[in-house]
């Protein structure tokens, strides 16, 4: 009587990409888009008050 070995399971390939993912600081990212925003909202600001910039 033969024996069969039953093939693996495939493997779940999410399984593979999340294993290589790791966590980081978040509050690096932040630091640079909330220096962008308060100088964009400065120079809104600055031309409001002279007048420069129209609202749209």
């Amino acid at each position: 009587m033969k024996t069969s070995i039953k093939p693996p399971k495939p493997r779940n390939p999410h399984v593979v990409t999340a294993k290589f993912r790791q966590a980081g600081a978040h509050g690096a990212i932040g630091a640079a888009k909330r220096a962008r925003r308060e100088e964009n909202q400065a120079l809104r600001r600055q031309l409001r008050r002279t007048g420069g910039l129209d609202d749209a």
